[in-house]
Formats: structure tokens, C-alpha cells, sequence
């Protein structure tokens, strides 16, 4: 689970594989779109790596703190159903 501004969100991994044209064929073979493939991860380290800033009275500050790689990789993830909310 993914905690932003307060509302829990988590990564579906069947869209991740549909996102990325994961596709099997045979026992042995797999092919994988790479540039799809890079894009989400990218987007998806941006998401795990971003600091909130806290104040242990208030809570969260505000969005205005979060950074624009992860504001456009919140709502590109959530526009294409990877990041679902809770």
C-alpha cells in the first residue's frame, strides 16, 4: 500500500503486465515492450522514493510540497489503472 495526502493507494500488477505487453510464447519465451517497461518503473520509483513533508500536529503540509516528477507520475499511473485507490 501507497499512503498519499491520506488515502491509501495500491499498484495492480495484472495492468502493469497489460500496460507493458508481457507476452508468452511457448514454455521459454517471453517479450517484453521496453520502453513501456522503463517508463512505468521509472514512474514507479518516482512513487516510492518521493518525501512527504510531516508535521507530527497537522499532518500532511500540503501537495504544493510534492515534486513534479511525482505529480505527473501519480496521475499518469492513475489515469492508465496502475496505481488504484484503496
Amino acid at each position: 500500500m501507497l499512503n498519499v495526502c491520506g488515502e491509501m493507494y495500491y499498484i495492480d500488477l495484472d495492468t502493469v503486465s497489460n500496460v507493458v505487453d508481457m507476452n508468452v510464447s511457448g514454455d521459454t519465451e517471453q517479450t517484453v515492450n521496453l520502453v513501456s517497461f522503463e517508463v512505468v518503473k521509472m514512474m514507479l520509483e518516482i512513487l516510492m522514493t518521493e518525501r512527504e513533508e510531516v508535521d507530527s500536529s497537522l499532518g500532511i503540509h500540503s501537495t504544493k510540497n510534492l515534486s513534479i516528477p511525482f505529480k505527473l507520475a501519480f496521475n499518469t499511473l492513475l489515469k492508465h489503472q496502475i496505481l488504484k485507490h484503496l
